[in-house]
């Protein structure tokens, strides 16, 4: 046998040998690692569901982003447009949605909650809008005053000058009692702002329907029944981003309600806060807003359900990361997202997006091997506790198939050497036999670590055959 072939040969025994010495231990933990993949699934899937809002509306420019930011990963967010916060409550609990913007005071906080549904986090403010003609609040003029009988030709008295002026400039809306007898549009039914005007005009005394006049259209045709005169007060809650805001602060005749009585009504509803419109933020320019306005605002949450996959929740609160920290009209920068006014549980995705430290390794590794590694590593951690104890079978394991080789050759010899010391075999034949188990030993392979069996056998078929031919003895 040639040198080479030789070499070859011994490395694939040996690699015969290593395999099944280590292959139990290899197969047992490819099938744990099997199983727990199956059982966490940490690959998320491709497609997932959000319900924004509205077309035109702050939920679906901000739903958009979500989809670009998300298509980095490689999963495509499918959006449905609904009529609003109220609608994208009911998607998700009925399953029609993965994630969804909810706002502060929709959802019921013990149903809810015990349904599965969680927060990822708030995002931005969202300000109870009170849009209204100036003239709707104007005073009425009174009845001119009858013609006097002139019987001389004295020139007429003056007016009075306590008499009203018909020019003078009209109140502001400071408070919703001065709602009463207006025609007021409180946005569509599945928004959400019906329920919340409800409560507030409740807690004015105004809760009969015939005290003020409700519509609800859709803020686009609202704001154009507004600047038309259809209407007297707009009521919507939407972000500062929506297209409609920036059009009704600028529009001539319409004024934004400064709400004398905030603080009082956030004491009296939680998911209520006060903000500030600072003067000259919309536009510095054009001085607009002219003075500080105070509103009532509620904050928009990314809803979740519990069944939506671990991955794509943290994909979502990472990205809200990078959508909602800069500064706004309402917030300084990294106000948003937080955690401190979510009305529902934060799912732990959102909460270590927000709150903690992302791992080092999601900065140098790919979203599918950091995902992977994220939902895995305590199997891998437990896996490597249950395999070093069972690692230390594999050494003797090893060893014994190699010396069996050598070894299971040894009940040959005796067998030779019992039939040579009790006559019954030819001793020619029993010589040949010798003859050919020292051959057979000159062509076994083993590694050089073993070589000494291989030689211990040698040196005893040598032995035996020289006793069998009386020229030692056993």
């Amino acid at each position: 046998m040639s040198s080479l072939r030789r070499t070859l040969l011994l490395w694939l025994l040996s690699l015969r040998d290593m395999l099944a010495s280590a292959g139990p231990v290899a197969i047992l933990a490819i099938g744990l690692l099997v199983a727990a993949y199956w059982w966490l699934d940490p690959q998320p899937p491709k497609r997932v569901t959000l319900a924004t809002g509205p077309a035109g509306s702050a939920y679906a420019e901000f739903g958009q982003r979500y989809a670009e930011a998300l298509a980095k990963n490689r999963i495509t967010v499918d959006l449905i447009t609904t009529q609003g916060s109220q609608a994208n409550l009911q998607a998700l609990r009925a399953g029609k949605a993965d994630v969804a913007f909810v706002r502060g005071g929709s959802a019921d906080t013990a149903t809810d909650g015990e349904a599965g549904l969680a927060s990822l986090g708030s995002l931005f403010y969202e300000p109870l809008w009170v849009f209204y003609r100036k003239d709707a609040l104007a005073p009425p003029l009174p009845p001119a005053p009858p013609e006097p009988v002139v019987k001389s030709k004295a020139p007429a008295p003056k007016a009075a000058a306590s008499e009203p002026v018909a020019n003078a400039e009209p109140p502001a809306l400071t408070t919703f009692t001065q709602l009463k007898g207006l025609r007021v549009n409180v946005d569509q039914p599945g928004s959400g702002v019906p329920s919340i005007m409800r409560r507030l005009l409740a807690a004015n005394g105004l809760e009969d329907d015939e005290a003020v006049v409700r519509s609800q259209l859709a803020p686009e045709a609202a704001a154009e029944a507004l600047q038309g005169g259809l209407i007297d007060v707009m009521v919507l809650v939407t972000a500062p981003e929506s297209p409609v805001i920036g059009k009704l602060l600028h529009a001539p005749g319409i004024a934004l309600m400064d709400v004398a009585q905030a603080d009082a009504y956030t004491r009296r509803f939680p998911f209520l806060q006060s903000i500030t419109l600072p003067r000259g933020v919309v536009d510095l320019t054009a001085d607009v807003p002219a003075h500080d306005v105070s509103l009532l605002a509620t904050t928009t949450s990314l809803l979740t359900r519990e069944e939506t996959h671990p991955a794509l929740r943290q994909l979502f609160a990472q990205a809200a990361q990078g959508l909602h920290s800069d500064a706004g009209w309402f917030n300084r920068a990294r106000d948003f997202p937080n955690t401190r006014t979510s009305e529902l549980p934060v799912s732990p995705e959102g909460d270590r997006a927000i709150n903690g430290t992302p791992p080092f390794w999601q900065r140098y590794l790919p979203f599918w091997a950091s995902n992977l590694l994220e939902r895995m590593w305590l199997v891998i951690g437990g896996l490597i506790v249950l395999l070093l104890p069972l690692s230390r079978v594999v050494p003797p394991l090893y060893t014994f198939r190699v010396r069996r080789r050598v070894f299971r050759w040894y009940a040959r010899l005796r067998d030779i050497e019992a039939k040579l010391e009790s006559g019954e075999g030819d001793r020619h034949k029993l010589l040949n036999e010798l003859d050919e188990l020292d051959r057979v030993a000159n062509q076994i392979a083993i590694p050089l670590a073993h070589a000494e069996e291989l030689y211990a056998l040698r040196r005893n078929i040598d032995t035996v055959r020289q006793w069998a031919l009386g020229k030692s003895s056993p």
